[in-house]
């Protein structure tokens, strides 16, 4: 297996959710990194990529933004000459799928049904606060040309590859990808390393589903499993452990306040996540992920694409 894709570390702030536009990607190079078994990691701008790599060829988990494509390609080639056979979405936001219809003339796109709606159709992401986004309708060729609804299994290098729906977390169409011979697991935007994650409450994501199905997967792994976070390095179930107590946390904290009837500004006022403030980022700041819980605990949200399962 060959090794020879020199690259250079240029990984843009990762939660960032800006249009493609606004990014400056001439400059970002793909770093690889080898994760454990035959699953390895790429880095560049926007989510991070995993990739079984068998004899049988590659399958891609999310594909980050359209004019990187040809850039992922050349990292990948420098892995292994075998074809890409599939490409797993995680979820529908741009950062994660904008090299769809680039990588779908070469293998069909799978993702959760919530994940074709959303890209098809377009709409909203946000926090229902200060944190916003439009997404325009991506044209057919970007569509998941195969959907699920609660789970599905790609056996392909001696692996039972199975993405497994999460519903309401990050966004109401999130799939964990784990890929159980080589100990990985893929958490796309469910788990992130750089601070208070970002909920999109506008899409059917709520803090109630992001801790239920994090917790659950917990559940489930072994415990020497490594795993790719949506944004940042590879972490350890430790380090999952300690972000959903912070959730858990945080959550309360917020529901403590609203039971003392507090209003949003107020509980701005009283600084009541403050005690986690290490965890506020350029991206979700301190204010921006009160309101994210502040919204979700009160229902201030989309309910056009969620599935009750």
């Amino acid at each position: 297996m060959r090794f020879v894709f020199r690259v250079a570390a240029l990984v843009l702030f990762a939660g960032s959710l800006l249009c493609a536009q606004e990014h400056d990607f001439s400059k970002v190079q793909i770093k690889v990194s080898k994760v454990a078994g035959n699953v390895y990691m790429l880095q560049g701008a926007g989510g991070n990529i995993g990739a079984s790599v068998g004899d049988d060829g590659i399958v891609v988990v999310d594909d980050q933004y359209a004019p990187l494509a040809d850039r992922i390609q050349a990292a990948l080639k420098g892995i292994t000459d075998k074809p890409v056979r599939f490409v797993i979405n995680t979820h529908y936001h741009e950062d994660h799928t904008g090299g769809n219809e680039f990588f779908q003339k070469q293998a069909p796109i799978i993702a959760h049904d919530n994940v074709r709606k959303r890209l098809e159709q377009g709409g909203s992401a946000g926090n229902g606060g200060s944190v916003h986004l439009e997404h325009k309708p991506q044209p057919n060729g970007a569509l998941p040309i195969i959907t699920f609804d609660h789970d599905v299994t790609v056996h392909l290098n001696g692996e039972d590859i199975r993405a497994l729906h999460f519903p309401a977390g990050h966004t109401d169409g999130d799939s964990v990808i784990y890929f159980p011979k080589s100990n990985v697991v893929h958490m796309g935007d469910d788990f992130v390393t750089y601070g208070f994650p970002f909920i999109d409450v506008d899409s059917g994501g709520s803090i109630d589903g992001m801790i239920s199905g994090v917790e659950n997967a917990i559940a489930q792994l072994p415990a020497d499993v490594k795993i790719i976070p949506g944004h940042g390095q590879v972490s350890n179930l430790e380090d999952v452990r300690a972000y959903v107590k912070m959730l858990k946390e945080t959550r309360a904290a917020v529901q403590d306040a609203l039971d003392k009837k507090m209003t949003l500004e107020q509980m701005k006022e009283k600084k009541v996540l403050d005690p986690w403030k290490k965890y506020s980022g350029e991206f979700i700041s301190e204010d921006a992920y009160l309101e994210t819980l502040y919204n979700s605990l009160t229902g201030q949200k989309n309910e056009k694409f969620i599935k009750h399962n």
